[in-house]
């Protein structure tokens, strides 16, 4: 797992397709349901770790293009 776009193929697996036209809003909830995965013992810790590190990367390099990071 490398991209965004990878987590999302992650998500489509398991039926989930998130979309609400706010990249930012989409990051966090497709952050929310990777947590909800692993807590139901979907996925394992690799991809867990490896989804949220890119989720967490791409959702701060946003706010930064925004200004929203303080």
């Amino acid at each position: 797992m490398k991209t965004i776009y990878d987590v999302r193929q992650l998500l489509k697996r398991f039926g989930t397709v998130i979309y609400v036209g706010d990249r930012l809003a989409d990051l966090e909830l497709m952050e929310d349901e990777i947590k909800e995965l692993y807590q139901s013992q979907c996925i394992d810790t690799k991809e867990y770790q490896m989804a949220l590190l890119l989720l967490r990367e791409e959702a701060s390099r946003l706010r930064d293009e925004k200004g929203l990071n303080g």
